[in-house]
């Protein structure tokens, strides 16, 4: 049967990243594909006593919620977001499912067909389904590794007048970048001057690698009508609990609440309870500390196998903190074309082109460093590198 689907899910694409997720978990493969936080270094006994908290306290866990979220896991979030610099009231912050829906309720409540969004290019692969979902136009912007052009950016803010700005300008994904003091203070005054929104994702912010360097959110530069920030507990605590968190301009997250509401009415209530539990009884601070350690750790293993290829015309940016390699191969290569045959000899990475919103480069890639032990490191990336090899070898004796 032929269904009448309505004419803005042609705008709809099934994630490139969620569909080598099903094929790798399938067989014995090893996988650099997802964004995925290691399951050996999960809490699970806070998060089992947390839960166990939560079933002796009873009442309002298990009963509806305010669609804004649990007032006193909202105040956590206020508290912690205050130690990054983030003014902010518990008016102003709500929990969703994970930032994903963040991202999605911000854009179906501001966005009209054909608005305009400047953003990176790269940028984050599924921010950009959910506003092509919404009909919306997406303009890249000339970036290197301290961010957004400036001179681009003002060019193209006045070019396009757009309504908003989105950036991952901390650790971002896929490029592991992290954006200069400079840039952040640039993309804040541009768009004070042109009265637009900045919509600052940063949910690799708490895995920097240096203690002792500050990357300040733009949020922090604000004075609170102009950026909206959003974070998770997804790479911190577990992914499975889906509990993110927008902060922003009351109208706007009053706004968003209202389109929550229709959604879903709130987030899972027993997952934020559970949550306020753990971070009051749990060195949260402490644990983050040891996922920063670990994920270095691997993330030196990584680089110092990419090192050894020596393979002419690879070249990265070494991440100072979140999941990411995000790699160039030479030319020649082509990233997708080779996935299958990565695959099968028993190694996953993402393919870089559809990060692109226009221009995709397709000898690029994504390598996630987080979700491997260093064993299956050396073994993946050993195997993926004698893939791109042969594959330039081959390409070197057909001319």
């Amino acid at each position: 049967m032929r269904y009448a689907f309505a004419k803005r899910v042609q705008h709809l694409q099934s994630s490139a990243v969620r569909d080598l997720l099903k094929i790798t978990d399938k067989g014995d493969v090893i996988s650099f594909a997802g964004g995925l936080p290691d399951d050996d270094l999960f809490p699970v006994e806070a998060v089992e006593k947390a839960f166990a908290k939560t079933f002796q306290s009873g009442g309002k866990a298990f009963q509806y919620g305010p669609t804004e979220g649990y007032i006193p896991l909202r105040q956590v979030i206020v508290d912690r977001m205050k130690q990054k610099g983030i003014p902010s009231r518990v008016d102003d912050v709500m929990l969703t499912t994970g930032s994903q829906q963040a991202i999605d309720l911000f854009a179906r409540v501001m966005f009209n067909p054909g608005d305009i969004i400047l953003t990176e290019n790269p940028t984050y692969l599924a921010a950009v389904q959910v506003f092509k979902s919404y009909e919306v136009t997406i303009i890249p912007v000339e970036s290197d590794e301290h961010g957004m052009v400036p001179d681009d950016l003002d060019y193209k803010m006045k070019k396009y007048m757009p309504k908003c700005v989105y950036v991952v300008p901390t650790f971002s994904n896929p490029a592991g970048k992290v954006w200069s003091l400079e840039r952040r203070q640039h993309l804040l005054k541009s768009s004070r001057k042109k009265k637009v929104i900045i919509f600052e994702d940063d949910p690799y912010g708490d895995i920097k690698f240096n203690e002792e360097e500050t990357y300040t959110p733009i949020s922090a530069l604000d004075n609170g009508d102009r950026v909206l920030y959003t974070s998770t507990f997804s790479k911190t605590v577990v992914p499975a609990l889906r509990t993110g968190w927008i902060k922003g301009p009351h109208q706007i997250i009053r706004m968003m609440a209202q389109a929550k509401q229709a959604a879903d009415l709130h987030s899972n209530s027993l997952s934020q309870h559970a949550l306020y539990h753990l971070s009051c009884d749990f060195d949260l601070d402490g644990h983050i500390q040891k996922l920063r350690k670990a994920y270095y750790n691997r993330m030196k293993v990584m680089q110092r196998l990419l090192d050894e290829a020596q393979m002419p015309g690879l070249s990265y940016i070494e991440p100072k903190g979140g999941m990411f390699f995000w790699v160039s191969l030479p030319e020649e290569v082509n990233t997708a074309g080779l996935l299958t045959t990565a695959v099968n000899k028993g190694a996953a990475y993402v393919p870089g082109a559809p990060f692109y919103v226009s221009e995709p480069k397709h000898n690029t890639m994504r390598l996630n460093f987080t979700h491997s032990t260093e064993e299956k490191l050396e073994i993946g990336m050993k195997i993926l590198m004698d893939v791109f090899k042969e594959a330039i070898e081959e390409e070197h004796q057909r001319v």
